[in-house]
């Protein structure tokens, strides 16, 4: 039992041993914010730390009392406890450390502390945030004794600047589990306190490598409060390490720019208060050390720079020693740096404030020869196809060493360089030059034996080379039509003409005809004219350039008698690849000078511009190839087969450098109703308008800002489109062309479609005003063509001659009235009461008639009013008062008389008998079938005896026919010139108007034939009259 409680006191003091040291470590860190020269008593300090220590082990009492020691009295364990503690302190024999000392490398942010005493080597460390009472660290190290000193130092770097805050150090002697008691603390006072009251940032100005981290602090002006910290453009995350002390650490930092970069700090305001700049860049790594002579006697080393530091300005930047010399010319991108003499071995260092790096080379004099350039080039002598060139040596050593030299010569067309090889080489010849050429030459050489590198460059020299007499033209014929063509040949370029030309001569000759014309031409005229047609045999033509050193070789082209039909050629699609138009043709036995392509703008139809270009006879594809080629614009490619006779056409392309759609509409968009369909048509775009292969066509309807798609037209050649089936309406519709880029704008037509009466209405208006214009025009070759009609159809009727001769005075001549000139009317059974037989027209109602009184006793007398009318002429009618009959026209001898009945007498003839009236066969002519018709009768009338008024009163009336004076009359009859007018009727051969309305009642079938008034109307259209 003593045993068991042996061993329960010993590992109860093992524990109160462990909780006491665990206290004492606890009391520590017990320090109040109180001000340095109170800890430096310590006083207040060792009291807290008893009175914890007390709280402490109080604490672990307990936790002890289920254990063993529950019955022992709480006293006895705590003078136990104090008992075991100065035991302790005197069994371990380590004594604490004594003046313990610090100093601070603020540069390098580096503590060093170093104490005496203390045997041990091992010893625990700790650093604390003085005012905060922080632990910033807690480290076991070893550290040995300096011999000499007597002393110990361990080194401590700082993460944070040691000017941020103050810093409490303490140390302790430990050997395995034994250590001593802490040191007398240390404080390294930081530039936070009280007494530095401006605001500062740190660290200032460093310069640390890239990916490094860092750890920036800002000491807030006292009496401000803290706002917030900036790196770069960036707001950062802060730390508080005392009352006035932020600090924020950056990680993996990247380059800077030349001026640094800038950290802040701002107070609550956002004003920046404080600010420190931080440059991060690289260590130099140079490389590729050269090391070489330019005279045999120097040596010159060049490098490369490798990356970039980022470091700038005069502190920063990387220095260069080579074999220990300064290079002060090695900056930027000039890394170089000389000796003297030639040492065969060199060393190159490099370095700035993040480190430095070496680089070695070495080598013999004659491996490394890089000749400097040469001087004073000349050109001794120049012709038109070669020169040579000359030059010097600075160092004579070049002068007997093998070199290798490369002269470059560059003209307006190419550039070029040739090798020469030779000791101490200094002329050269060019060849291969062009006449009339401006040249520029430069020079630079090696070492033949062990070639290095190439020297410099010298500098250039220029020359002109002599004229010489240019080359033969390259000449074509095109033909503008199956006639008219043009002779072409194209302008000589600077490498052909070889001076400047002054003109051009062709010559036409004919060999069939032995003839020969020469024509010269000035040097801008590169065609001529000519006509197939005037040409009655083949004919070559010949053409040769002119300059000043000569005339060139003769071009030749033969112009064919008969030029074939080019018709019949096949016409394909080519299309542009990017570089060109790829053409390829099947081998042609004729041609035996090769092949000739030429192309031209197909919508161009006069004075074309026409390339061509000519293909060797074994080849049968090529690349056409211009800078004139303009996209939208249709090209014509033809392939002729050449001989020396004459080209033949083989084949020919259409393309397109690139299609566009069409830059104008269909033209000539319109549209047909055919009842409920309707048809649109219109023309194809012109050519230079279509702007690639049109494919189609497409018709839509148009609704509104809607297109609706109709039909899809892909024949190109098809212009027109029926829409079926349509209700009556208005409609609008849009016709576009389309290329392999695309629709044109469109074309639009509306309608309105109608009911279809009212086109067979127009239909019908139509056909009767197309018959209406074709009677007009048949009447109207009629009326010009009426002699000829007349003659035909209608013969003049001769006019009757009578003797005598007739007066033609105008005048009025009163007859004595026969006493069978009046009329009488007898009643008769078979009169229809609704006719008249006549109107008596009272003799004053006549105008003219005077003041005179009319005779009642006697019967009305008979009156003539003759008027002249000239021959030919027309005899207008002239209207009487009261009178509506007609008048007749007749002649006698060289005039016409007009007569005017003012009174109707009867002849004889017409009160004959009626129990003598017979009817003859020819009676129609005798007597008129009803109406006044006068000299119907002449001498085929028959002869009546006179009779009384008794006899003539009692016969009938119908049996006269109607009114006809003068049926008596007998032309040239005995009986005419007798005394009195007693035997026969007056008549007369003029015609007369009568006065009165005869109304006659005719029943014979002659009467119903009456003059019509439209054979009146031809008859007059025919003679003319109106």
């Amino acid at each position: 039992m003593m045993e068991n409680i042996h061993n329960g006191f010993t590992s109860g003091m093992h524990r109160l041993s462990a909780t006491s040291r665990g206290v004492r470590a606890d009391c520590t860190e017990i320090v109040t914010a109180s001000k340095i020269a109170s800890l430096e008593r310590g006083s207040a300090v060792v009291s807290r730390c008893h009175v914890s220590t007390a709280v402490a082990v109080n604490h672990r009492l307990h936790h002890l009392e289920g254990s063993n020691f529950t019955t022992m009295p709480r006293l006895f364990f705590c003078i136990l406890l104090l008992g075991l503690r100065v035991t302790e302190s005197q069994a371990s024999g380590l004594a604490p450390p004594q003046k313990v000392r610090l100093d601070a490398d603020k540069e390098t942010q580096t503590l060093s502390v170093t104490w005496e005493d203390g045997h041990a080597s091992t010893f625990d460390v700790e650093i604390l945030l003085t005012e905060l009472m922080e632990m910033v660290l807690n480290e076991t190290v070893g550290v040995t004794e300096d011999q000499s000193t007597g002393k110990h130092q361990w080194n401590w770097t700082s993460p944070v600047p040691l000017e941020c805050t103050s810093l409490s150090v303490k140390v302790r002697s430990r050997d395995g589990q034994d250590v001593s008691e802490w040191s007398s603390q240390q404080i390294l006072p930081g530039l936070d306190l009280p007494d530095n009251t401006d605001s500062q940032m740190y660290p200032e100005g460093k310069t640390v490598p890239v990916g490094s981290n860092m750890t920036f602090c800002c000491i807030v002006e006292e009496g401000q409060q803290f706002g917030s910290l900036w790196y770069k453009d960036t707001l950062v995350k802060e730390n508080m390490l005392s009352r006035r002390t932020y600090a924020t650490t950056m990680t993996n930092q990247g380059p800077s720019n030349p001026s640094g970069t800038n950290v802040v700090c701002s107070n609550e305001k956002k004003m920046i208060i404080a600010g420190a700049v931080v440059f991060v860049g690289y260590p130099p790594l140079p490389s590729d050390l050269v090391c070489e002579t330019h005279d045999l006697i120097s040596v010159d080393c060049q490098w490369s720079k490798g990356r970039n530091t980022y470091l700038f300005g005069m502190t920063r930047q990387t220095y260069y020693t080579l074999n220990g010399r300064n290079c002060p010319k090695a900056r930027n991108s000039n890394m170089r740096c000389g000796l003297e003499h030639w040492d065969g071995n060199w060393t190159l260092v490099a370095r700035n404030l993040l480190g430095e790096f070496r680089l070695t080379d070495a080598a013999e004099l004659g491996h490394r020869v890089r000749p400097v350039a040469p001087v004073n080039l000349t050109t001794p002598e120049v012709y038109s196809w070669n020169a040579s060139v000359g030059w010097l040596w600075k160092d004579k050593g070049f002068e007997s060493l093998s070199l290798i030299c490369q002269v470059q010569r560059t003209s307006h067309l190419n550039s070029s360089t040739q090798t020469y090889t030779g000791y101490g080489l200094n002329t050269v010849v060019l060849k291969d030059l062009q006449p009339d050429e401006k040249y520029s030459v430069k020079v630079r050489c090696g070492s033949q034996k062990n070639f290095w590198k190439w020297g410099e460059w010298s500098l250039p020299l220029s020359f002109q080379t002599k004229m010489d007499r240019p080359v033969a033209p390259d000449i074509w014929l095109w033909m503008d039509s199956d006639n008219l063509g043009r002779v072409l040949w194209k302008p000589l370029t600077k490498s052909e003409s070889h001076g400047q030309i002054s003109g051009y001569e062709v010559i036409l000759w004919s060999p069939e005809e032995n003839s020969q014309q020469t024509l010269t031409l000035p040097q801008s005229v590169y065609s001529l004219p000519i006509n197939v047609t005037d040409r009655g045999s083949k004919v070559t033509v010949t053409v040769t350039a002119r300059n000043p050193a000569g005339v060139s070789l003769p071009a030749n082209v033969v112009i064919p008698r008969y030029l074939p039909d080019a018709e019949d050629t096949t016409i394909s699609k080519v299309a542009f690849n990017g570089s060109g138009f790829p053409l390829s043709w099947v081998a042609h036995a004729n041609a035996s000078c090769g092949y000739v392509v030429d192309w031209y703008n197909t919508s161009c139809t006069q004075d074309c511009n026409v390339e061509w270009t000519r293909v060797a006879a074994d080849n049968t594809n090529t690349m056409v190839q211009s800078g004139n080629f303009f996209a939208g614009v249709r090209y014509t490619f033809s392939l002729y087969a050449c001989s020396s006779e004459s080209t033949v056409l083989l084949e020919r392309w259409h393309g397109y450098m690139q299609e566009l759609v069409p830059s104008r509409t269909v033209p000539r968009l319109s549209p047909n109703q055919e009842g409920s369909d309707v048809q649109l048509t219109w023309d194809q775009i012109p050519l230079e308008h279509q702007r690639g292969f049109i494919l189609g066509y497409t018709v839509y309807l148009t609704n509104a800002s809607h297109l609706a798609l109709l039909a899809n037209i892909t024949d190109p050649q098809l212009t027109n489109h029926t829409v079926r089936n349509l209700v009556l309406g208005s409609y609008k519709f849009t016709v576009k062309a389309y290329t392999a880029a695309g629709e044109d704008g469109g074309a639009t037509v509306s309608i309105s479609l109608e009911p279809y009466t009212y086109w067979l209405i127009m239909e019908i208006l139509v056909a009767l005003g197309t018959m209406t214009c074709l009677l007009i025009v048949i009447t109207i070759a009629c009326y010009r063509k009426r002699k000829w009609v007349k003659k035909a159809f209608y013969p003049e009727i001769p006019e009757p001659k009578l003797p005598g001769d007739w007066g033609i005075t105008q005048g009025t001549l009163d007859v004595k009235p026969s006493p069978h000139s009046m009329v009488h009317i007898v009643e008769d059974s078979v009169w229809d009461s609704s006719k008249e037989a006549l109107v008596t027209v009272p003799e004053e109602d006549e105008e003219g008639t005077g003041d005179e009184a009319a005779d009642t006793d006697e019967p009305a007398s008979l009156r003539y009013y003759n008027q002249v009318v000239e021959e030919g002429s027309s005899s207008q009618r002239r209207p009487h008062a009261s009178d509506s009959s007609a008048s007749s026209t007749g002649s006698m001898d060289s005039g016409q008389t007009d007569v005017t009945y003012t009174g109707i007498q009867t002849s004889a003839c017409s009160l004959a008998p009626m129990a003598h009236f017979q009817p003859q066969p020819d009676a129609s002519q005798c007597v008129g079938g009803g109406g006044y018709r006068p000299q119907m009768q002449s001498a085929s009338c028959p002869e009546e005896p006179h009779t009384g008024p008794e006899e003539h009163l009692q016969a009938p009336v119908g049996s006269f026919g109607g009114y006809q004076p003068q049926c008596s009359w007998k032309q040239d009859s005995p009986e005419a010139d007798g005394d009195g007018l007693d035997q026969t009727c007056l008549g007369s051969p003029t015609s007369v108007t009568s006065s009165q309305f005869l109304l006659p009642y005719d029943t014979s079938e002659e009467g119903k034939e009456h003059p019509s008034s439209a054979s009146t109307w031809f008859h007059n259209l025919l003679t003319g009259k109106p």
